[in-house]
């Protein structure tokens, strides 16, 4: 089947194991499934492989829902559960077994470590060796455990037409038969994903390109079945390659390979700006670097999908993300900046001080890559009097500083239309008096108002801050100057 084959609508699936947060990397095989389906008219299904109980966690699940929610990548299905599936897995299993492409293997745990022993003496591939593969199941003692192994073809290759990788070839020889139903009857992992994907009607597995060798073993399973029963389709895949650190390296998390809740809770992160920038780990279009939603659907497919590993770069993330802090809306970015602020000064905000905080949007949000550096650069219209400068903003403040932060409390106090333009003219003039130019008075002022050496243009910081409160801490500083 090609990847645009027509006669079978197209059906994608994201399936995560629950086992933590859901990662950066899996975030990415989500978006290319989900955007390959919508591309192709076509479903796109969320399947969670929870059958491993030890390590999957209701937690794990719901951080998975939360970040695909956060991504705008959620099924519009209701997502399936493996774990509820398992006896369909077995039901499988034993089709397989009756029909002579599977076997009973009574090989005991013991024979199976002393084979792989033996094996690595004699630095040969690690795989089962068919012991059980044409015996007869009488010959095992009457009461011993046995699993159901996969009667793999022997001679030949297994070809697979990926739509990432191009032809792919595995001597059948190298593919072991591989446990199906384990000893107490619960399914492996292969058996439960091919069957998943049989029933759920997916027509192309998109996936990391580290399962790839998988591939090989769970098409013997599809072939299998096709034979037994019929209407066994194998599906398109599309082994997409891993993303890297800068250096090259397997992702960790010093380069980023955090869970898509620590982008949004802890950077400071955008969703638009963090799928935009999966859109492009590994996907391209020309030149193109920002890329809304409505156009990676018209133009997502996997021939474009490269064959060699991306490499994750934060500042290139943090790019994106500020272009995507200068489009929001003022008033959506002051309430997703809001919890942080309160965080930072350990109080939540009034309404007065939100719909101040909106009004400073234009203000903050051109010199930030995230909404951390927004709320930080808001602190100052928050701040208790009197204000505390740090030691560089104190610097400033020194006797020629303060005669300037005098100079514009006067040129400042009569003043009734209080707007940027306004303010702009007085201090000017102030600067002009001083025989200074405007950045030597912008400084101390600074300073008195925030405590700091760096804020917004400093006009919209004194407007923003409002003429009683801006007299108020420009006094204050003046006061602390004048008692030394």
């Amino acid at each position: 089947m090609n990847a645009t084959d027509e006669k079978r609508p197209v059906v994608t699936r994201f399936a995560p194991s629950p086992t933590g947060f859901l990662h950066i990397g899996g975030a990415r095989t989500a978006l290319f499934n989900w955007l390959f389906a919508r591309h192709h008219g076509g479903r796109y299904l969320l399947r969670i492989e929870d059958t491993d109980k030890a390590r999957s966690t209701q937690e794990a699940i719901g951080a998975i829902f939360d970040g695909l929610e956060w991504l705008g990548l959620m099924s519009e299905e209701q997502p399936v559960f493996q774990s509820q599936r398992v006896e369909r897995h077995a039901e499988v299993a034993r089709q397989m077994l009756a029909a002579g492409h599977a076997y009973r293997c009574y090989a005991t745990p013991e024979e199976l470590a002393e084979l792989r022993e033996q094996q690595r003496a004699a630095k040969q591939p690690m795989r089962y060796d068919g012991r059980w593969r044409d015996r007869d199941p009488a010959a095992a003692t009457e009461g011993t455990p046995y699993v159901i192994r996969l009667k793999a073809p022997r001679e030949g290759d297994t070809v697979i037409t990926d739509a990432v990788q191009g032809r792919v070839t595995v001597r059948n020889a190298e593919l072991d038969d591989m446990v199906l139903l384990r000893s107490d009857g619960t399914p492996t992992y292969m058996l439960a994903v091919v069957v998943d994907d049989h029933d759920m009607g997916v027509t192309h597995v998109i996936r990391g390109d580290d399962h790839l060798n998988n591939a090989f073993r769970q098409l013997g399973i599809i072939r299998a079945m096709a034979e037994i029963e019929g209407g066994w389709e194998e599906p398109v895949y599309a082994h997409i390659p891993l993303i890297h650190g800068q250096d090259g390296a397997k992702l960790s998390k010093r380069h980023g390979a955090m869970g898509v809740d620590a982008y949004r809770d802890e950077l400071g992160m955008l969703p638009d700006a963090v799928f935009n920038y999966l859109l492009r780990l590994g996907w391209g279009h020309g030149d193109e670097e920002i890329i809304s939603r409505e156009r990676a659907i018209d133009l997502f497919d996997l021939p474009d999908v490269g064959r060699s590993p991306s490499r994750f770069d934060m500042k290139k993330l943090e790019s994106l993300n500020a272009h995507y802090l200068r489009e929001t809306d003022d008033e959506r970015l002051a309430a997703l900046t809001a919890a942080r602020v309160a965080s930072l000064i350990g109080r939540s905000l009034s309404d007065g001080e939100q719909v101040l905080l909106s009004r400073a949007m234009p203000s903050l949000k051109p010199r930030a890559k995230t909404l951390n550096e927004i709320a930080e650069g808001a602190l100052f219209l928050f701040a208790p009097r009197p204000i505390v400068p740090d030691e560089s903003a104190r610097s400033l403040l020194d006797t020629a500083g303060l005669d300037l932060v005098s100079s514009s409390i006067r040129a400042l106090d009569d003043l009734d239309s209080w707007t940027p333009e306004t303010i702009e003219g007085r201090i000017r003039g102030v600067a002009e008096l001083a025989e200074l130019g405007l950045g030597k008075v912008a400084q101390p002022l600074r300073a008195a108002l925030t405590g700091r050496t760096t804020s917004p243009g400093i006009f919209d910081t004194l407007f923003l801050l409002g003429k009683e409160e801006t007299l108020a801490r420009l006094s204050d500083a003046a006061a602390l100057g004048a008692r030394g």
